[in-house]
């Protein structure tokens, strides 16, 4: 891994072979368009109608309304995303210049997304945790079980939160010497916290809460398009998926090895000083 790290900062040495050349086709140019229209039809799909569920339920009084971290996260991941896919329409359309002066907006939203999503975890957690005390004694089992679910959903958003960080990394420090690696692992960065959307999919065949690994087999999924593109394009596989796939998949064994466990449940809880 060291070793793989190692090339980031390294000139390309194996450029594509069609993409970002004379011979490119139209699927070549766009299909990071189509990659970044596919990740928010994946946020929108999986947020909206859990989102105008949640409403009613507040409107009915029977949940708290959604906190001020949960509005500013929101509208930062909703940027993020468009900023995305504005990016990838600049590079299919050879507006480089412009696409390079709007990627340091990209410096900024990092950070900031990194930190809302770790102020949002235990704004979210608290919310369960400080109702417990005062609820009826007819909703408390329901409650302590949503708390047991919300112990592994922060060990899942602390995941995604890191990994998100340092692919996101990777990527950035990569884009002036690596093209090809900059762009795969700014998408393959960005997926990180699909998850989150893909889990309020109800309609989707997943055992998530009961484990992660469902999210994991739907976020490859979610890849795929991408990934098969460059094989079948390029004839390889892209240094970008093997980097993240070797940092990725221990990560996921190891949260569905810690997930559920009685000494996670009691570690989340300390975490969140509860």
């Amino acid at each position: 891994m060291a070793t793989l790290a190692g090339r980031f900062f390294q000139p390309e040495r194996q450029p594509d072979r069609l993409s970002g050349t004379e011979r490119a086709q139209s699927l070549d140019r766009w299909i990071f368009v189509v990659m970044a229209a596919w990740f928010i039809l994946i946020v929108l799909g999986g947020f909206v109608p859990d989102a105008i569920m949640k409403v009613g339920l507040v409107e009915a009084g029977k949940r708290p309304p959604f906190p001020i971290a949960m509005h500013v996260h929101a509208v930062a991941m909703g940027s993020f995303m468009l900023l995305l896919l504005t990016q990838s329409v600049l590079m299919a359309t050879g507006r480089r210049e412009l696409h390079m002066r709007l990627g340091m907006v990209a410096f900024a939203f990092v950070p900031l997304l990194v930190v809302i999503g770790f102020i949002l975890a235990p704004t979210m957690y608290h919310q369960v945790s400080d109702a417990l005390p005062s609820a009826p004694p007819t909703a408390r089992p329901q409650l302590q079980k949503g708390l047991l679910v919300l112990d592994n959903i922060l060990l899942a958003q602390i995941n995604a939160g890191i990994l998100f960080a340092l692919f996101m990394t990777m990527a950035l420090r990569a884009r002036t010497v690596n093209s090809g690696l900059h762009k795969r692992m700014i998408f393959l960065a960005t997926a990180m916290p699909l998850p989150a959307a893909i889990a309020r999919m109800t309609w989707l065949p997943n055992n998530f809460p009961a484990s992660p690994l469902g999210n994991d087999f739907w976020l490859l999924v979610a890849l795929s398009p991408l990934f098969l593109w460059d094989v079948i394009r390029n004839r390889r596989v892209h240094e970008a998926y093997i980097i993240w796939f070797a940092i990725y998949a221990p990560c996921a064994v190891l949260v569905d090895a810690v997930w559920d466990k009685p000494w996670w449940h009691s570690t989340a809880r300390a975490i969140m000083g509860v």
